[in-house]
């Protein structure tokens, strides 16, 4: 099949078993969102999502966890993982959000990824679920296994990756196509024991490295 149709038919089939795909890490607002996607790496939605809601309790706004102390955000963030990194990003980059973009996430690749912690992957997320900007296709473990595996890259480095599917697909279709297939390898396609008789994209799906 060539690289273009499967990509497109890829694409079709994830809309319709995810139709209304979203982050499953729960945000109120941009920047909560940027929040608990920093909290995120390494660490499951899950985990993430019994954490945030004491954190925005007590600190909801970036200027409230700029003043936080370090042992404070540590503690409570420390099931997250690297809490130590964690905290001091998240502090940092709530103090820049506060004093240079007026307490709100910034709206731009270019801001967020001048953000402490923020890295492209992070700003996609934000721009993509948070603002509704298709800033490019967000490369995390789950879509760079799945975007091998189904033989729409053979490349290993997740911008390089992105670029790949960036230009397979629509740029409409960026955002969600990274959530679907999280989604789809956390629920169907895993790395150890993907359920191929049950799996959607079983037609399309070359199964490079099963």
């Amino acid at each position: 099949m060539e690289l273009a149709t499967r990509a497109a038919t890829t694409s079709e089939l994830l809309i319709g078993e995810y139709p209304d795909a979203v982050t499953e890490l729960d945000y109120g607002s941009p920047w909560e969102l940027l929040v608990a996607t920093v909290l995120s790496a390494q660490c499951t939605d899950v985990r993430v999502n019994k954490v945030t809601p004491g954190l925005f309790e007590r600190w909801p706004l970036p200027e409230d966890l700029a003043s936080a102390t370090q042992e404070d955000v540590e503690t409570m963030i420390r099931s997250t993982g690297m809490f130590r990194q964690k905290a001091s990003l998240l502090r940092a980059a709530a103090a820049v959000v506060a004093s240079e973009h007026d307490g709100q996430a910034p709206a731009s690749l270019e801001a967020l990824v001048a953000l402490p912690g923020v890295g492209r992957k992070t700003a996609k997320v934000v721009l993509g679920e948070g603002f509704g900007i298709a800033a490019g296709v967000t490369v995390d473990t789950h879509v760079r296994r799945l975007a091998r595996r189904l033989g729409l890259t053979r490349l290993e480095d997740p911008e390089k990756i992105a670029a790949d599917l960036e230009s397979l697909l629509p740029q409409d279709e960026w955002v969600k196509f990274s959530t679907r297939l999280i989604l789809h390898g956390r629920r169907v396609c895993s790395a150890r024991s993907p359920r191929c008789d049950e799996c959607v994209l079983a037609e399309v799906c070359p199964r490079v490295g099963v």
